[in-house]
C-alpha cells in the first residue's frame, strides 16, 4: 500500500482527514463484492437508509443500505437471517470507520433458487397455466372451506377465528400438510387432491406464514402448481406476506397476500349479507315497534274510559263554547240595545222639541174639547160649548161665553 502526500514525518505529519481520505481512496479502489454473513444491529432509520452489521464466527462487518438503492428489495431484512450482499468497501470519514455500502440485498443461497423460480415461471406460463380466462370465480357463500397447511402454525388459527368472527357458519375442514423441507411440496400436492375428493368443499385455502425464500420454496414446486392446476375447486393461494410472490400464487384462482387476507375473501360476501340482514332487522323492528304503539294507542282510545273521557271532554268543549256563544249574544245585545236606546232618547227629544205642549212652559195654553179633539180655530166653537184649557202644570174646565173672528 502506496499513500500519495506529503510524508509521514515530524515536520510535515498527516493530518487525520488526510490519512483518512488516503485509506478511503485506497478501499474504494477495491472491486466490489459478495459478503455472506448474519445480520445483527439492523435499523430502518425514517429517511429509509438501513444500517445493519454482517457478522460471522470471528468478524463482524458494519454496512448501510441507502433509499435509492432498496428500491428492488422483495423481503424484509431481520436480525439472524443469513444474507449475500453485493456492494463496495468505502470509509466514514467522520467517525474515521470503515463500512460495506451495500447495493444489493439477497438471503443467502436464493440466487439458484431465483433462477429456478423464473424457468418453471416461463415454462408454466407459456403452458397456459397462469391464463386469466381459466381462473374460477369464488363461491359466494361456501358452507365448507378446505384448507391445507400445517395444523400446529397461526395459519389455520388465523383462518379459523376469521371465519368464525365474519361468517359463523363456514365448516373449515383442514387436510394437514408438512410446508417446508424433503418431501412437502408432495405432501402439499396431495392434501390439494385429497380434499378435491370431499365433494362438500366449495374452496380451498392452501398456503402458510411468512418464512424464507427457502421454507417458501415448496409453493414454488412443478407438483403443487399442477395439483393446483387440477382442482375441481377454485383456489386461494396464500403463501407467506404481501410481497412473497409463489408458483402457486400465479396458477391460483385468487391471490390473498396473507391467510387471514384469504379468510376475509372466503367471507366478504357473508358479511355484506349479514350488514344487509341487520339492516332489513332494524327496519323491521322500527315497523313493528311504530305498528305496535299504533295499534296500543287505539285500544286505548277505544276503551270505556277513554270514550267517557272522550265524551266529557266533548261536552266540556261545547258547554264552553255555548257559554262564550251566551257572552258574546248578550254582549252583541247589549250593545245593540245601547244603540236602540240612544236612538229613542234622540227621538223623543225632537219629538218633545215639535210637541205642542213644549210651548205650554212658555206661558200658552192647549185648547182641547172635554174628548180630547185639538181645537185648532173660534169656528169650531159655539157658545155655550165646554172647552178642557191645559197648561204647562195643570189644566182648567170653562165654557165659551162668546165666539167673534177678532
Amino acid at each position: 500500500m502506496e499513500f500519495v502526500g506529503p510524508g509521514a514525518t515530524m515536520d510535515a505529519p498527516f493530518t487525520v482527514s488526510q490519512l483518512t481520505g488516503q485509506v478511503k481512496e485506497f478501499l474504494e479502489s477495491l472491486p466490489p463484492c459478495w459478503v455472506i454473513g448474519e445480520i445483527s444491529k439492523f435499523t430502518l432509520q425514517p429517511s429509509g437508509h438501513r444500517y445493519f452489521s454482517l457478522k460471522d464466527e470471528g468478524s463482524q462487518l458494519d454496512c448501510v443500505l441507502f433509499k435509492f438503492q432498496s428500491r428492488d428489495l422483495n423481503f424484509a431484512p431481520e436480525p439472524g437471517m443469513k444474507v449475500m450482499v453485493y456492494g463496495q468497501l468505502t470509509v466514514y470519514p467522520p467517525r474515521g470507520t470503515y463500512q460495506f455500502r451495500a447495493q444489493r440485498l439477497q438471503p443467502a443461497g436464493v440466487g439458484e433458487l431465483a433462477l429456478a423460480f423464473e424457468q418453471l415461471k416461463a415454462r408454466l406460463e407459456a403452458e397456459g397455466l397462469f391464463a386469466q380466462e381459466r381462473k374460477r370465480p369464488l363461491p359466494r357463500f361456501p358452507r365448507q372451506v378446505g384448507v391445507v397447511t400445517s395444523p400446529t402454525g397461526a395459519v389455520i388459527r388465523d383462518i379459523i377465528n376469521v371465519l368464525g368472527r365474519r361468517a359463523p357458519g363456514v365448516q373449515v375442514i383442514l387436510r394437514p400438510a408438512k410446508l417446508q423441507g424433503v418431501g412437502a411440496a408432495e405432501e402439499i400436492a396431495r392434501g390439494i387432491a385429497d380434499l378435491n375428493r370431499h365433494t362438500e368443499v366449495d374452496i380451498l385455502i392452501v398456503g402458510r406464514g411468512g418464512g424464507s425464500p427457502e421454507d417458501l420454496w415448496p409453493f414454488n414446486e412443478e407438483v403443487v402448481a399442477r395439483a393446483i392446476y387440477a382442482s375441481s375447486k377454485p383456489v386461494i393461494s396464500a403463501v407467506g406476506h404481501e410481497v412473497d410472490y409463489t408458483i402457486a400464487d400465479y396458477v391460483a384462482d385468487y391471490r390473498a397476500p396473507t391467510p387471514s387476507a384469504a379468510a376475509e375473501v372466503v367471507a366478504q360476501d357473508y358479511g355484506v349479507l349479514h350488514q344487509q340482514v341487520a339492516g332489513l332487522r332494524r327496519r323491521l323492528e322500527r315497523a313493528m315497534d311504530y305498528e305496535l304503539e299504533a295499534r296500543q294507542q287505539r285500544l286505548e282510545q277505544a276503551s270505556p274510559s277513554r270514550l267517557w273521557q272522550q265524551l266529557r271532554d266533548h261536552l266540556e268543549e261545547r258547554s264552553q263554547y255555548a257559554d262564550e256563544q251566551l257572552q258574546t249574544l248578550t254582549t252583541a245585545l247589549d250593545r245593540r240595545l245601547r244603540v236602540l236606546v240612544e236612538r229613542l232618547d234622540r227621538a223623543a227629544l225632537r219629538l218633545e222639541a215639535r210637541s205642542p205642549l213644549a210651548n205650554l212652559s212658555r206661558g200658552f195654553a192647549y185648547v182641547q174639547r172635554p174628548d180630547g179633539r185639538q181645537v185648532r180655530s173660534q169656528q169650531q166653537l159655539q157658545a155655550g160649548d165646554p172647552l178642557v184649557l191645559r197648561f204647562a202644570r195643570g189644566r182648567a174646565l170653562c165654557r165659551v161665553e162668546e165666539v167673534n173672528d177678532e
